[in-house]
């Protein structure tokens, strides 16, 4: 895939503007499996690198594009009613800088679902982050300055994700 330009997040500004062109190539993989009547096992993954086109190869990384992502799922939808499944989603490490000097980590988030259904209404519970990973949703490197400071200071931004939670569903269809 060429683009003839690429959105960049600006840290100070909050916001994307357009920047070079760049050169994406890859492989996506996406399998659905029915195991059975009920359960259902289901798989996505892609490994991808790319560049900014025209720049030295010291200075051409795209920041924040991970090069391998994965997620999978086990459904169990019982015809009594009872449905639960379980979720994990993983994003590889990324280089925050275009030389590739500052790099975020990989992360990987595990997801517990269960729920009963009735004709008209439906009860459940969510456990999110179960193995509570201490992982940054995502992550950016710029500088930064406070008011009282005279200088900005370069470092990564980021904003972790959520702890190990739990969540309760009720639902009533009329």
């Amino acid at each position: 895939l060429a683009t003839d330009s690429e959105l960049v997040f600006v840290g100070d500004a909050g916001t994307t503007e357009p920047s070079d062109p760049t050169r994406r190539s890859g492989v996506e993989i996406n399998s659905f499996w029915q195991i059975n009547e009920e359960l259902v096992f289901d798989f996505t993954a892609a490994k991808t690198t790319g560049y900014f086109r025209g720049l030295p190869s010291n200075a051409d990384s795209i920041t924040d594009a991970h090069e391998e992502v994965a997620g999978a799922g086990l459904t169990y939808a019982g015809n009594n009613g009872l449905t639960a499944s379980i979720r994990v989603r993983h994003f590889g490490d990324a280089a925050l800088t275009d030389d590739e000097s500052v790099f975020k980590d990989s992360s990987t988030l595990v997801n517990l679902g269960i729920s009963y259904t009735q004709s008209t209404w439906e009860i459940g519970v969510d456990m999110l982050n179960i193995f509570d990973a201490q992982d940054d949703d995502i992550a950016f490197f710029f500088e930064s300055k406070l008011p009282n400071e005279a200088a900005g200071i370069e470092d990564i931004h980021f904003h972790p994700s959520n702890p190990r939670s739990v969540r309760a569903l009720l639902k009533y269809r009329f």
